[in-house]
């Protein structure tokens, strides 16, 4: 697409051949002057200007802009308050002058910048550009309402995919020989993330997490047909105490090319009482871990398959660990690790594996408390993955 400049500058070219040559430097330096200028886009009919920023629990928001000035800070009076401990009482205030946003910094104490610079009093902030107030990040669009109303109305459609994927989590388990806990918070995208558990009979206790490749309502839709298959224990000719026939039976009856092109790792286990034998198997998933009642390195479980659904007739491995009373397992997604820090730096497994086992405010389970860690490391904004985490812990 042509800009205004890229339009002036034939036009340029074109006054200095034939008739054009006579033009006077003053005409010249106007034609200059016209494209070097950066006027304000022209106000559009339905077109409205808009705040995207994130609020206390992570979900993206929308501020309406109209003529009166907004004042952006950590407390009221401001219009718009984010609970940000570098966000000064009222850092800055943002209008809209003829169609064009600006904004001014009120004396805050870390500064205010846009697409990574910093500003004082009336900078403009162009349409998509990026305010960042403290460790906020707030973005300026400038769109079509009606446009607007239908991107809602998708995402509504999303968050009720994702609450149907929520609905069909187990819920946690609190007394008996084995406790559960676990913390699911979805993405702005709708993930393939799955998780369950169920008993096979009165000495089993069936354990898995998936993962499946890509994101949107396709990969929740498969995950949900994974997920009810091991649920239902619907695959034929299995049984379902063999994490390796399971996988394998998973292998054949959800090829990727009979999918769309999905595929899905995960990690199957089951848990023997009373002898606290666990059997379990991964395919193309990180592992899960152990960590002993008293703390301690976590030690992984995992073996080496390759992903389900993309070779036909794979064969599938599977091991054995043997648990101690107080020993507490954990499966997650790398939604869990696999975020970018406020400093910009890309975490991973490695740095994450220390959080587990750790000790534990009081009145809070350690999923929770796990993703609250997690997300405070994070650079604001909704996290870019699926966070899913399970933990089983045995007596």
């Amino acid at each position: 697409m042509s800009t205004a400049e890229d339009r002036a500058t034939p036009y340029a070219a074109g006054m200095n051949d034939g008739a054009s040559d006579a033009a006077s430097d003053g005409e010249r330096t106007m034609i200059r002057t016209t494209r070097n200028r950066q006027p304000a886009l022209p106000s559009r009919l339905g077109w409205v200007h808009y705040l995207v920023y994130t609020d206390d629990v992570g979900n993206l928001q929308r501020l309406r802009l109209g003529s009166e000035a907004v004042r952006i800070g950590r407390r009221a009076p401001c219009e718009l308050v984010l609970r940000d401990s570098e966000v000064s009482g009222v850092h800055c205030e943002v209008q809209l002058r003829q169609d064009e946003l600006v904004v001014s910094d009120r004396g805050s104490t870390n500064g205010t910048f846009v697409d990574g610079k910093r500003v004082f009093a009336n900078e403009r902030v162009p349409h998509g550009g990026v305010l960042q107030v403290g460790r906020q990040l707030i973005k300026h669009e400038f769109r079509d309402e009606q446009e607007l109303v239908q991107s809602q109305e998708l995402d509504r459609d999303l968050a009720r995919a994702s609450d149907y994927v929520q609905s069909l989590l187990p819920p946690p388990m609190r007394g008996g020989p084995v406790l559960s806990d676990w913390f699911f918070q979805p993405s702005t995208r709708v993930g393939g993330d799955g998780f369950g558990y169920h008993w096979l009979d009165s000495q089993h206790l069936v354990v898995y997490l998936l993962d499946v490749s890509g994101h949107g309502v396709g990969a929740a839709m498969h995950g949900v047909s994974v997920l009810g298959t091991l649920r239902q224990q619907t695959l034929p000719d299995t049984n379902f105490a063999e994490p390796a026939q399971v996988l394998a039976r998973l292998n054949d009856v959800f090829p990727m090319d009979r999918h769309g092109g999905m595929f899905f790792t995960i990690w199957y286990g089951v848990l023997e009482l009373p002898s606290r034998r666990l059997r379990f198997a991964s395919a193309g998933q990180h592992p899960a871990y152990v960590v002993g009642a008293q703390g301690g390195v976590p030690q992984p479980l995992a073996t080496r398959n390759l992903v389900i659904g993309a070779m036909p007739e794979a064969i599938f491995d599977a091991d054995v660990a043997q648990l101690q009373p107080g020993d507490r397992l954990y499966l997650f997604s790398d939604g869990v690790f696999e975020i970018v820090t406020q400093d910009g730096q890309t975490w991973t497994l490695d740095e994450f594996l220390p959080l587990l086992g750790q000790p534990l405010p009081s009145g809070l389970g350690e999923p929770e408390h796990l993703f609250k860690v997690v997300r405070a490391l994070a650079r604001p904004g909704p996290l870019d993955d699926d966070f899913s985490i399970l933990t089983l812990q045995v007596h």
